[in-house]
């Protein structure tokens, strides 16, 4: 399971609204539960504070994601994802990157500057640091999902287009690829939640079976709340479901189960 709740993590704020007014706001919270086949490996949060950076108020999003129980025994995985990034342009000041994944650890921060197009990576494990250029308007890991909940075109797509955003990931700069599916009502612990269905494009190999191995379905309201992801691994299967939630900015959209 290696980055698999990693990755979960930073999906799960996927999610889409208008430029004109923003689907999430400072004090946002919501937990998933993932589940690997049968079993309950662990949970992923995300919320939404608000900082300072250059003298000025921006969101402070952070996410975690753990293993519990009998896979912490087999696999223990703790990770810590932030992003502080504007309130006005999405785009992000600075990123911390805290994992540990059955051993495998990174502790990272990038500072951006979005006028030089640069980013300082600082390697506090290895003790180093580096300085590469980046592309105009480049996101980080998590200010990615936060700035497609606001993307200008989202509620334009025809099924089938997609969406491309560059993401500074690893050390360099990837584009993560969205591609809306349609529509579709899911039966979840809240009631029936209509919802929209997109599938990030990801790179096959160690984790993922194939291109296309993730689905995401996105509450179809203005919250834009990320509701299930379902992922096909190289080995089973994994899925992840809202669990929990508050700090919502508008009302959650469901539909009484009959």
């Amino acid at each position: 399971m290696k980055r698999v709740i990693a990755f979960v993590l930073i999906i799960s704020t996927f999610g889409f609204s208008s430029q004109k007014e923003r689907a999430f706001d400072v004090g946002e919270w919501f937990k998933f539960r993932i589940h690997y086949g049968l079993i309950n490996a662990g949970y992923a949060t995300l919320e939404v504070n608000e900082a300072v950076r250059n003298n000025k108020k921006v969101y402070h999003a952070i996410g975690k994601g753990y293993t519990t129980g009998m896979s912490r025994f087999f696999f223990k995985v703790d990770d810590i994802y932030e992003s502080y990034f504007d309130k006005e342009t999405g785009n992000p000041y600075q990123f911390v990157r805290k994992i540990d994944e059955g051993g495998y650890k990174k502790n990272q921060e990038g500072f951006f500057n979005q006028t030089s197009n640069k980013v300082l990576v600082k390697d506090y494990k290895n003790d180093t640091e580096k300085t590469m250029v980046v592309s105009d308007n480049i996101q980080d890991m998590v200010s990615t999902f936060y700035y497609l909940r606001n993307h200008p075109t989202i509620d334009k797509l025809k099924v089938g287009e997609s969406i491309v955003v560059d993401m500074f990931f690893d050390d360099e700069t990837t584009k993560f690829k969205l591609k809306f599916l349609g529509y579709e009502d899911i039966d979840t612990k809240f009631g029936i939640v209509p919802t929209m269905i997109f599938r990030p494009l990801v790179q096959s190999g160690r984790v993922f079976k194939e291109e296309e191995s993730l689905t995401v379905w996105i509450s179809n309201d203005d919250n834009k709340l990320p509701i299930r992801i379902k992922a096909s691994l190289a080995v089973g299967s994994i899925k992840a479901d809202l669990d929990a939630f508050k700090g919502l900015k508008y009302s959650f959209k469901v539909k009484v189960k009959s």
